[in-house]
């Protein structure tokens, strides 16, 4: 990545091991303030969800966040982020552009440490780590706190990946993608000043629903769509989208919530197999170059799951998902109602040659979208 405009700085990414030094302007004011209540940063209880489907290689570092926690205050022994050793701390943070909202200007440069902030009940937990509910002290704004383990990272060699997810997602600003508002470390730890979606995952809320309904998930594309066409703007090509990576915001907007396999790709087409196997385009499936064109293929994928509640190519085993992937193989289950218009635009979406796929400016044009999108109450 060469884009100043795209890249964050890499001072004291590159120091982890070393002990660098890096500092950053600290959007004391411009965290998104939520209506979370003092004891919504307590103890919260909630269900576990189902399993999510998991990348096809190990290292997203991004744990998608949830409103519902284990119930377990945060402690030494259950989250590990008051433990001992915290050591020198280091810290970044993203600054802010496009808003006249006193809420999104900078406040001066800071260096952020831990004992900045109130740390809450657990709202998701990953490979890596786990995700917190947090309060800046100085603002009272909410976020949500990433902590991640630098020996998981280590022991997983994804610390690259790590790097390239804080450089993307600290320089995207759009309503539609969670905001990254900056980074701090110590010894033994990585913690990311994450935007707090107050409606949580996607996921779940899928999972409860079993599926949407046309206006929702034309909305919930549109949305996507959006978000997509503002990246690959910025040459920044996602290559995971999927219910599991995305967020509800306080108001029930979606947000991309994972930047863990995206690339900044401004002149080259990319050779490396990576996202979950359902939502994998035929090329990647060929082990063929690719472009932005995946992340068209991956709505297509979405919308269809969204509105039957199954992935389209989904098989008993892994060589029959791949079969039914590079043939194309889509079947719309009979016994539920979809309308034609909806299919019409999956078809589209889901074309074998990337050159044929329908573009994503194209989408917020397109009939089913213009009838259904934003017209629900959700």
């Amino acid at each position: 990545m060469t884009s100043k405009e795209n890249v964050a700085p890499q001072q004291g990414l590159e120091s982890w091991k070393t002990g660098g030094t890096h500092f950053g302007k600290a959007p004391a004011s411009g965290l998104s303030k939520n209506a979370v209540s003092q004891g919504a940063l307590g103890l919260g209880s909630g269900m576990a969800p189902p399993p999510p489907r998991q990348p096809l290689q190990a290292g997203s570092t991004n744990t998608p966040l949830s409103v519902s926690g284990s119930g377990q205050a945060v402690s030494k022994e259950s989250g590990d982020v008051a433990g001992k050793g915290r050591g020198k701390v280091h810290s970044s943070s993203s600054s802010y552009s496009g808003n006249s909202s006193a809420a999104e200007k900078t406040t001066g440069a800071r260096r952020w440490q831990l004992e900045d902030f109130d740390i809450g009940k657990p709202l998701g937990r990953g490979k890596f780590g786990n995700v917190y509910l947090a309060r800046e002290k100085q603002s009272g704004y909410i976020v949500a706190l990433k902590v991640l383990f630098k020996n998981q990272l280590q022991v997983s060699n994804v610390e690259h990946q790590l790097r390239r997810e804080i450089e993307i997602q600290s320089h995207l600003r759009h309503p539609n993608i969670l905001r990254l508002y900056g980074y701090f470390y110590d010894e033994t730890r990585v913690y990311l000043i994450l935007e707090f979606a107050a409606k949580g995952e996607l996921y779940k809320e899928l999972m409860k629903c079993k599926y949407f309904d046309e206006q929702r998930t034309a909305t919930y594309i549109s949305s996507l769509a959006r978000a997509l066409v503002y990246c690959h703007g910025k040459h920044v090509i996602h290559r995971d989208i999927k219910p599991e990576n995305l967020l509800l915001g306080l108001h029930g907007e979606l947000k991309i919530a994972d930047f863990g396999w995206s690339v900044h790709a401004p002149n080259s087409r990319r050779k490396t197999m990576c996202g979950t196997l359902d939502y994998l385009p035929p090329e990647m499936v060929e082990g063929r170059p690719h472009d932005s064109t995946v992340d068209v293929w991956s709505l297509g994928v979405l919308c269809y799951e969204f509105l039957f509640g199954i992935a389209p190519f989904e098989a008993a085993g892994h060589s029959e998902t791949y079969k039914r992937i590079l043939q194309v193989d889509l079947r719309f289950p009979s016994h539920h109602q979809v309308s034609d218009g909806a299919k019409d635009l999956i078809k589209k979406l889901l074309m074998k040659d990337p050159n044929q796929r329908m573009s994503l400016e194209k989408i917020f044009s397109h009939p089913w979208i213009v009838q259904n999108a934003n017209k629900g109450s959700f």
